[in-house]
């Protein structure tokens, strides 16, 4: 029964993972330990019993209610550090989520268990005591001890089950007081099999890791950064083939060396492995892995290793930002310019403005590392707010990769059809070929065709569910949705006319990999996209192929573009290098002039000359001359210049607010409605509401507008006022501050 807070109650304010939720409070019956802050609880919400985590203890009691008693506190010391709690509070708070919402995310999946569960136990024998001749009965019962007699730490009974040693045996032993039986904690190793890819070439002896006077240079800059202990963040902007992860080991180990941590943030999962292994070969098993790509289990024992203590390197995708290390000296973010930080559904957060803000909470030295800082970074850096400290060369002076841009309309009036490969382009991986050398292919599409339409009445095949034109992927004889995963066969007849004859037009890296290997019968060529790498493993075992030079030509989306280092790579070709030019999305010049920086600086990274071959129609386009010539200067200029007229991040801050309904009209009537709202507000500048440029996704139709200006958290809360008077909305509204992406 609720109960009426006096005096003497004990309030705690807890966190449940309920989206949009706030705090709740609740009394904790004398007949419990008082919970400190980080504690779960189990507690009551509405007709369900939810693991919540305790924000506030000895919370001041809500005016007039009735609270309710938490049923259980299910640890004796806190599950998430104080200081986790807080870092994950501010993100809820700063991205307009939940609480709730926001520290799920800090803990491990298991955390929703009461037991906290996931670990995982095995019988360990081990030997007591060498028998006397004559008390052992058996070739077995010898066996067993032979084998313990080996092994002071014991042996798991599955262990010796595969030598033939069944649990009788080893029971009757324990009976006879020669082995003692104990249960023991098994952690599940993420690293088994995992790692055997290209960062041994890095990490093989031989490879020449002496630093050159510029990365000597910026690294003692670090150092002086990282030894006084207070909060500082600096963009580390050195071209491809700097030897900025050379940097970040030497630093980690400085910072180790000093009794402190490291926390080594990587865009995506693809490039963990790579990452992980480099740092595994420096600092052996005191290195953690955090992303989702990892089982639950692993993900638990990983996380518990981390807060135990027991490693001094944690690396991960953005979610192991909240990785509990105590002690924290470094925090790095490598590749900072990605998209891939930013969290696309509730608490829609950004791994790289998480990480600054927790090395300001904890007056830790914070590195954002890329060669194509986000203006954003870059931003910062010219104003002063961030220290810049610039790699300009590669290591050993190794030239940038030779650039040509090949005008594909000039390619179309010669062939007179649409084609894929330039002429210049085929040329150059035939040279390749000929001499041994590798070549790396990007289009930043999957599948193999990107539209079937009729010939007959000119109708495309679209999504039933989205607004978005189906995929044909040949492999599986299916046309998908790749943004609700829709799929069916492919289609005999035009849905709209009845016409039979329906055409495929558009590429993607699976028609690639398919034309490559008809022109080139000889080649090995592989492809690196979502589609082949859905197995565990299975683009380590990709790059690893490449590493060792099975691969000639490699196809692939943006994953290949970044976090590769193959010296045998002297050939990257681009097909389609405008194709994010012509969406309507503000950052869609930034994206392309980073993916094409990134790319072309995976050529020439070995003792052999670079080359690149860019295939647009835009040619003149300024993302894609100052990629070409790999000038990021002129290209942040141009851009900024671009941002300030227009009045889009980071000249302004953005929120973008995007309304779902059954029907466009009710979607465009309830945005509208906030919009209004919010301009009364006063609180900036609102744009819209119009049809989002995806307008259906997922069978719900979306209206979207933004709101600009330069007082933030007043804009925010103009958000969270207009959606507090409309509750009906909120499950159908999503509010997304700083925006990666608007479309």
């Amino acid at each position: 029964m609720p109960s009426s807070p006096t005096s003497s109650s004990r309030i705690v304010a807890v966190a449940v993972p309920v989206p949009g939720l706030a705090l709740l409070s609740y009394r904790v019956p004398m007949s419990l330990a008082m919970p400190m802050k980080g504690v779960r609880v189990e507690v009551p919400v509405g007709s369900r019993t939810l693991i919540g985590c305790v924000v506030e203890p000895d919370a001041p009691a809500p005016d007039g209610a009735a609270l309710r008693d938490v049923i259980t506190v299910l640890d004796d010391e806190p599950f998430l550090p104080p200081s986790i709690v807080d870092l994950a509070l501010w993100m809820g708070e700063y991205y307009a989520s939940g609480p709730g919402d926001a520290l799920a995310i800090a803990m491990p999946p298991s955390a929703r268990r009461a037991d906290g569960g996931g670990f995982r136990t095995t019988t360990v024998a081990t030997l007591v005591a060498p028998a006397p001749d004559g008390q052992v009965r058996g070739a077995r019962q010898s066996q067993a001890l032979a084998l313990l007699a080996d092994r002071p730490e014991g042996l798991a009974l599955t262990a010796l089950a595969r030598q033939r040693i069944g649990g009788a045996t080893v029971k009757a032993l324990e009976r006879s007081g020669h082995v003692f039986l104990r249960h023991a904690v098994v952690e599940r190793d993420p690293f088994a099999g995992e790692l055997d890819g290209p960062w041994t070439l890095a990490a093989a002896p031989g490879i020449d890791h002496t630093l050159s006077e510029e990365q000597a240079e910026a690294l003692d800059s670090l150092r002086r950064a990282a030894d006084r202990q207070a909060f500082e963040t600096t963009v580390l902007q050195g071209v491809t083939g700097s030897g900025k992860t050379e940097i970040y080991l030497r630093l980690a180990a400085h910072v180790i060396a000093r009794g402190r941590r490291a926390l080594v943030l990587v865009p995506e999962i693809a490039l963990t492995p790579a990452l992980v292994g480099l740092f595994r070969a420096r600092f052996g098993g005191r290195v953690a892995i955090q992303h989702s790509g990892l089982s639950a289990g692993e993900r638990h024992d990983q996380w518990h290793r981390v807060r135990r203590g027991e490693v001094d390197v944690t690396v991960g995708t953005r979610s192991a930002v909240f990785a509990p290390l105590d002690r924290l000296g470094l925090i790095i973010v490598d590749e900072e310019h990605e998209p891939s930080y930013k969290q696309e559904e509730t608490p829609r957060y950004h791994g790289r403005d998480v990480a600054v803000m927790r090395g300001s909470m904890e007056q830790t030295l914070v590195v954002l590392g890329s060669a194509t800082p986000s203006l954003e970074s870059a931003a910062n850096a010219a104003s002063g707010r961030y220290t810049l400290v610039r790699l300009r060369r590669r290591v050993r002076n190794r030239p940038l990769a030779r650039v040509r841009i090949v005008d594909m309309r000039q390619e179309l009036a010669a062939e007179g059809t649409p084609v894929i490969f330039s002429r210049t382009l085929l040329e150059s991986i035939a040279a390749r070929l000929e001499r041994r050398e590798q070549s790396l292919i990007l289009l930043n599409r999957r599948g193999f065709a990107t539209v079937i339409f009729c010939r007959q009445c000119g109708a495309s095949m679209e999504c039933p569910h989205c607004s978005v034109n189906l995929t044909f992927h040949r492999a599986a004889r299916r046309v998908r949705c790749h943004y609700c995963n829709f799929a069916t066969a492919v289609p005999k007849y035009c849905g709209e006319c009845g016409g039979e004859f329906l055409e495929q037009t558009g590429a993607g890296t699976e028609r690639l990999e398919v034309e490559l290997r008809e022109r080139f019968p000889d080649a090995r060529v592989a492809r690196v996209d979502r589609d082949t790498i859905r197995r565990r493993g299975a683009i380590s075992r990709i790059l690893a192929a490449v590493g060792r030079r099975e691969v000639d030509i490699v196809v692939g989306t943006q994953m290949i573009a970044k976090g590769h280092d193959f010296p045998a790579v002297t050939l990257v070709g681009v097909v389609s290098a405008d194709v994010g030019l012509g969406l309507a999305d503000f950052r869609a010049g930034e994206r392309t002039f980073q993916l094409l920086t990134q790319v072309v600086g995976r050529s020439g990274r070995g003792d052999t000359e670079g080359e690149a071959v860019i295939q647009t129609l835009y040619p003149d386009h300024y993302s894609v001359q100052a990629a070409a010539r790999q000038d990021y200067e002129a290209f942040f200029e141009r851009e900024s210049e671009f941002r300030r007229a227009m009045r889009y991040p980071p000249a302004v801050a953005m929120i973008n607010v995007v309304v779902k309904a059954r029907g466009i009209e009710q979607a465009m009537t309830d945005a509208l409605d906030l919009a209004s709202r919010i301009r009364a507000k006063s609180a900036g500048q609102v744009l819209g509401p119009a049809p989002a440029a995806l307008s259906k996704i997922k069978d719900e139709y979306r209206a979207q507008f933004f709101v600009k200006g330069s007082r933030r958290k007043a804009m925010r809360l103009a958000v969270q006022e207009a959606l507090a008077a409309r509750p009906d909305l909120r499950r159908r509204t999503i509010v997304d501050v700083d925006p990666v992406s608007v479309i």
